[in-house]
């Protein structure tokens, strides 16, 4: 028995600590139209740039990418061998969705703000047919990067630690801390977040969402110290991701300064979880808990889902 758990336990840590894998999954799934008839209209409405920068200079077949002038497009030979210049699709997308979310606070999860991001960086509405049209790409993009920064500043502090450069906190404060920074990421687009939520909420979408939340909560654990190999493995991955949702749930609503309400649920919640101990009884109720937890949020995040601003 323990040896089988230690197996899962083993395994579960494989998949959760695997991001790059799912990163390089995301965005294989069907598409609008043909990525291939979208890049090529969007090359080609691109050649010809009505107003361009006085600063730069532009030929029909060498565009510059505003943002990375030192940037080349890419070419292919008559070999059919890729220039040094070549973008990946990947590379593309990733482009097009981190300029898309500035968009986000006007036009929020939707076509409209990937399109704008396609604009912003030279390249043509057209290039929005490469992503699906519920938005999904575009939170998925914005959770994943949200994980990483938090990810590169707990790694960061964790260097400080062993240089002696920092104090070690206690693991609740640890915690919070993490949970805390990581809230705060949402801050920019409160008023659009109860969209994402229920756009996360489709069946289609609930595999990468819930691989993007064990993701954070195993990388959090990891940080704080998390040598468990038992059982307590995953009630406290299981405990957090609850937390975290909850939080997330009191966040889109709180109207006090600085969302002091939304902080003090959550130092409690994490408080509570520290006192709770670890038998398999309180795992199997904790279980329950967290399952109840979703299928409530459901129900709220349909009620919000037609919502703009926060209550």
């Amino acid at each position: 028995m323990a040896a089988a758990a230690a197996g899962l336990r083993r395994s579960a840590r494989g998949l959760l600590r695997c991001p790059a894998v799912f990163r390089s999954q995301l965005y294989k799934s069907q598409r609008a139209f043909h990525p291939a008839v979208a890049l090529q209209r969007a090359s080609e409405e691109q050649k010809q740039p009505p107003f361009p920068p006085p600063s730069q200079q532009y030929s029909a077949s060498s565009p510059v990418d505003e943002k990375h002038p030192g940037s080349h497009p890419s070419y292919t030979d008559q070999g059919g061998e890729e220039s040094e210049g070549y973008e990946s699709e990947e590379q593309i997308q990733n482009r097009i969705l981190t300029a898309a979310l500035k968009f986000v606070p006007i036009h929020g999860w939707t076509m409209d703000a990937i399109a704008e991001g396609a604009k912003s960086v030279g390249l043509s509405v057209a290039a929005a047919g490469l992503f699906h049209n519920d938005g999904s790409e575009l939170i998925l993009h914005f959770v994943s990067q949200s994980n990483s920064k938090l990810s590169e500043l707990l790694e960061e502090q964790h260097k400080l630690v062993q240089l002696g450069q920092l104090e070690k906190k206690k693991t609740d404060q640890f915690i919070k801390d993490a949970l805390e920074a990581r809230l705060r990421m949402l801050i920019p687009y409160i008023e659009k977040w109860p969209q994402a939520m229920s756009v996360l909420l489709l069946p289609h979408n609930i595999p990468s969402s819930f691989n993007l939340l064990t993701t954070m909560v195993d990388d959090i654990w990891h940080y704080a110290g998390d040598q468990s190999t038992d059982i307590n493995w995953y009630t406290r991955r299981i405990i957090l991701a609850g937390i975290y949702n909850a939080t997330e749930l009191v966040m889109i609503q709180d109207s006090s300064p600085d969302f002091e309400d939304t902080w003090s649920f959550l130092y409690n919640r994490v408080g509570d979880a520290m006192n709770v101990g670890h038998t398999a009884k309180q795992v199997k109720a904790t279980g329950e808990a967290l399952l109840q937890g979703l299928m409530g949020a459901a129900v709220t995040f349909k009620n919000l889902s037609g919502l703009n601003q926060r209550r």
